[in-house]
């Protein structure tokens, strides 16, 4: 990037100004026309031994990102959140030795039958920890002292907006859950403030935050370009300036 003029900076943002004052947690301040947050999402685990340890690794989260590089291998899914046994229904494309792991998880009838239906197995108990050898994940250990082996983990993460006070502080609309509100081009309720990626959408893959960062990007370039020409010709001056180049343009033509 720095090919382009961008300057990379590896700060904080602790708060924005009106005006936008950019105070960082180096002490710096920046001043910006707009502002466009991509800050992004943090993933709530459940408070299971083993678990941060091996998030990314073998504890994993998405079916498209990550089912194809553990396709027939014995895996589990964790039951944390609304939504687990559907992730055990996409992830029983990739094996047909798949473990639902109830622990907290409020399992119906019906999702019982359709787990059933499609041979997954269904294990009740809460989970202990992750069992892990050589670096591998090797297993689940129950509460009551079962192992499950397994060689990979997913989950359903509760995902939640970074707790940095920025789209409030910029008086930005949120959803329920704490998510920008914004338009097709990722513009907010706060003018001249733009969001994009999961700070908007929680469920946006990589390609799809990218997507959405560019669609803001250009909506961003063609309003500050907006701006300059509504400046441009709210000044007397540029506007007389502009009359006498094309005076002496027409003499020259005559």
């Amino acid at each position: 990037m720095s090919g382009y003029g961008v300057d990379l900076l590896e700060d904080r943002v602790d708060a924005i100004d009106t005006g936008f004052s950019v105070r960082l947690a180096s002490g710096h301040v920046l001043k910006a026309r707009r502002i466009l947050v991509a800050t992004g999402i943090r993933d709530e685990l459940p408070e299971i031994y083993g678990v941060r340890e091996r998030w990314g690794r073998d504890l994993l989260h998405c079916p498209y990102c990550h089912g194809w590089e553990v396709r027939d291998e014995p895996i589990g899914v964790l039951g944390t959140v609304p939504g687990s046994v559907q992730h055990a229904q996409l992830l029983r494309q990739w094996t047909d030795d798949l473990a639902f792991f109830v622990h907290t998880y409020d399992l119906t009838a019906t999702e019982q039958l359709q787990l059933e239906a499609r041979r997954i197995q269904i294990v009740h108990g809460d989970v202990a920890r992750l069992v892990v050898e050589d670096d591998r994940l090797s297993g689940v250990e129950l509460a009551d002292g079962r192992v499950i082996a397994r060689t990979a983990v997913f989950i359903r993460p509760q995902n939640a907006p970074h707790a940095d006070g920025l789209l409030a502080g910029l008086g930005c609309a949120v959803d329920d859950d704490g998510f920008a509100i914004v338009d097709g081009a990722g513009r907010t309720s706060a003018v001249g403030v733009w969001a994009a990626g999961n700070v908007v959408d929680p469920r946006a893959q990589v390609i799809t935050a990218a997507g959405a960062g560019s669609a803001a990007a250009i909506a961003i370039n063609a309003d500050v370009v907006d701006e300059d020409v509504q400046t441009h010709l709210r000044a007397p001056l540029n506007r007389s300036s502009n009359h006498i180049i094309n005076d002496r343009r027409s003499s020259h033509d005559r």
